[in-house]
């Protein structure tokens, strides 16, 4: 008995500090010619414990919750401390009903450079900068930890947009690019700042209809999920017409385009004409994908 008790206390200890992250970090290196060097292996190693490690938040979350996700880190050039990459950074959840994981976050980082010291301390300040290689991380983390709880309920991912943004904030003074507003359109400034911003709200809105209305309902009603996901799709329009093709929209896509496509070429006649209509305005840029759509 006493046994018994042991593995079920040492069982809800594990269960009780599992993190929120199941995520996979790669360090490529290929590019400086030198992709063997220690110091890419110690910067991967260290990064997958960060990552993973971490308390991101104040809630517990089983093993099978935590969230899949990848940050592939793409080193173009190196020397000594100093790093200049990009870094590709994916998130998916679970499809209630389904072994289907469906893409939340798709987001490449073009302005991705950073110092680092092999075996340096990687140390996360949710209010004061340490280096942008962790504020970078840290940001991203944010990012697909308030997307999945939008995807859940509806503005469900406040608090971690918020301390997303308090990253941009504060990270400004590393005088890294991409945390200013004159680091272009398709820059973390940017994005946090347009999610924050009401002349976005539909991005949000279409985040939760299309998961927690449409994608989840599919396995017990695919006419009605396909129908709710038009429905969200559709959310896009009013945005679209106060900000064309912006960059919201286009990250939305980036990760959703070929689910849409499949989605809509499958399964329960539902009525697409209308939906094709809006798809080419709110993304033009996936006009080919669009056109597959038969039914």
């Amino acid at each position: 008995m006493r046994n018994i008790i042991i593995v079920l206390t040492f069982f809800i200890a594990i269960t009780g500090v599992s993190q929120e992250l199941n995520c996979k970090v790669v360090v490529n290196a290929e590019l400086t010619g030198n992709e063997n060097f220690s110091i890419f292996k110690t910067l991967e190693k260290q990064l997958n414990e960060f990552v993973n490690n971490t308390k991101w938040t104040n809630k517990t979350f089983l093993p099978q919750e935590r969230i899949d996700c990848s940050m592939v880190i793409t080193v173009n050039n190196y020397s000594s401390e100093s790093f200049q990459a990009t870094l590709q950074v994916q998130s998916s959840r679970p499809v209630y009903g389904s072994s289907y994981n469906t893409p939340v976050y798709n987001f490449n980082d073009k302005d991705f450079n950073f110092t680092y010291l092999e075996y340096q301390n990687l140390n996360f300040n949710p209010t004061q900068f340490q280096s942008n290689l962790v504020s970078v991380i840290a940001f991203h983390v944010y990012m697909i930890l308030a997307l999945d709880a939008d995807s859940f309920a509806e503005n469900g991912g406040d608090p971690y947009f918020k301390q997303a943004q308090t990253i941009a904030n504060y990270s400004q003074q590393g005088n890294f690019k991409g945390w200013k507003l004159e680091d272009g359109l398709q820059s973390r400034f940017t994005l946090i700042d347009n999610v924050m911003s009401a002349t976005y709200k539909e991005y949000r809105q279409v985040m939760n209809s299309y998961h927690r209305q449409g994608l989840d309902i599919m396995s017990e009603n695919p006419k009605e999920g396909k129908e709710k996901i038009a429905e969200a799709i559709k959310l896009f329009q009013a945005m679209n017409s106060r900000r064309p093709n912006s960059f919201l929209q286009r990250t939305f896509f980036d990760a959703k385009a070929d689910e849409i496509a499949q989605i809509f070429s499958d399964g329960p006649n539902v009525n697409i004409a209308s939906l094709k209509e809006v798809l080419q305005k709110v993304a033009p840029m996936h006009s080919s994908k669009w056109q597959t759509i038969k039914y």
